[in-house]
């Protein structure tokens, strides 16, 4: 019987981790498609400390994956690039309570290819002969659009600009054809344009232009393993995972 129990035990060991260990976890993250290079960093730094999480990420436009949690799809925690997205969920009564927080705060930018001959110097000259393409953000689902149409239309251009606009579904395409050099230049969020070495920043938006850039993050209340999703948020706030967004331009607000 000894030998028996012993033996069982081993198996469990492997399957769950006997004698103590947590049981493996997986964890859905929906997140914005402007945090996916620092999402995986902070995924990996995660897992040192908690190698029974697996971490599944589903990267995209936050209108997107507004659209899908509203649907059913598999969320365990989700962190939108802007207020508006997060909000529709919490109306919708989706977000586990009291776990919604303002994590992190981005800019907008305008940007060129790396050899771009234009002369453009700011968010007026793409109302001029200067601009013949400019890729933008889809507005109605893809934040960093929303933003940019606020810049223009406080700026007095947007339907100048609107004549030249070709949308991407999420920034990195907005990103993509930049740095292709299919449009003359595009508007990203300033941590996007941080890991290119294939554009160049001309400018912010002017101040005042747009409604800050809040990225908020929350854990899904349909979660099958909220105690995992709200460690992992609790994580994305700490002192160690800030020093990690600090990394790839974000701003932590907490």
């Amino acid at each position: 019987m000894k030998k028996f129990l012993t033996a069982i035990c081993a198996v469990t060991l492997l399957m769950t981790g006997c004698g103590g260990s947590e049981k493996s976890v997986e964890l859905h993250v929906s997140a914005a498609a402007s945090l996916t290079n620092v999402m995986n960093e902070l995924a990996e730094a995660y897992n040192k400390d908690n190698p029974n999480v697996k971490i599944v990420f589903n990267f995209g436009s936050s209108g997107a994956l507004q659209q899908a949690i509203e649907n059913g799809g598999q969320a365990d925690l989700f962190y939108s690039a802007a207020q508006k997205q997060m909000n529709a969920l919490e109306k919708a009564d989706e977000l586990a309570e009291g776990t919604r927080k303002d994590l992190l705060r981005n800019e907008v930018v305008l940007i060129v290819p790396n050899d771009s001959t234009k002369d453009i110097a700011s968010y007026d000259d793409v109302a001029t002969a200067k601009v013949e393409k400019i890729a933008l953000g889809e507005p109605k689902g893809v934040p960093v659009g929303q933003y940019s149409e606020e810049i223009f239309t406080a700026l007095g251009i947007l339907d100048a600009v609107k004549s030249k606009a070709v949308y991407g579904s999420d920034v990195r395409q907005v990103l993509a054809w930049t740095e292709s050099g299919e449009v003359d230049c595009g508007v990203v969020y300033a941590t996007d344009a941080a890991i290119s070495d294939k554009v160049k920043v001309i400018c912010a938006a002017p101040e005042g232009t747009h409604k800050p850039v809040i990225y908020p993050a929350a854990v899904i209340k349909s979660s099958k393993n909220l105690d995992a999703a709200k460690k992992f948020l609790d994580f994305t706030s700490s002192d160690a995972a800030k020093k990690i967004f600090a990394k790839y331009g974000f701003k932590s607000l907490n």
